[in-house]
């Protein structure tokens, strides 16, 4: 795979939030990291920025409504290598459709792509069946 697409990223919201952070720390030092070459500049206007932030802020308002909002540590090994293994899945399996899982569903899903509606269906099967994986482990 690596052959075929070259280096693997995080999606772009993440990736241009990283590289104006970067760009604020390292300034012009910044151009001599390859990888942003590869990749894309560092702009703040980035619309995918915008909806990464909406995203993490709508998450925390409805947790804090909710009163469901509280720190989270895993107590158990176990947990921890649920969680790092869970993490690792998502990312390969989202860099294998070669989009982000937020584009996916709001970018070719309201096209009325196929594709998008089989990753829709795919992320909400695997969000069931890690979360029956994880309460089974948690419960026994």
């Amino acid at each position: 795979m690596f052959l075929v697409v070259g280096a693997w990223t995080v999606g772009g919201g993440e990736t241009m939030m990283t590289g104006l952070i970067a760009q604020f720390i390292l300034g012009d030092e910044l151009a001599r990291i390859p990888f942003w070459d590869l990749v894309f500049k560092p702009d703040a206007g980035y619309w995918k920025i915008y909806i990464s932030l909406g995203m993490l802020f709508g998450a925390l308002v409805g947790a804090i409504l909710s009163k469901e909002f509280y720190w989270r540590v895993p107590r158990h090994l176990s947990e921890w290598v649920m969680i790092t293994i869970g993490g690792l899945l998502m990312g390969v399996g989202i860099r294998l459709a070669f989009v982000c899982n937020v584009s996916t569903f709001f970018g070719l899903t309201p096209q009325m792509n196929l594709g998008g509606y089989l990753s829709v269906v795919g992320i909400i099967a695997g969000a069931w069946v890690g979360s029956m994986i994880y309460k089974k482990v948690l419960e026994g």
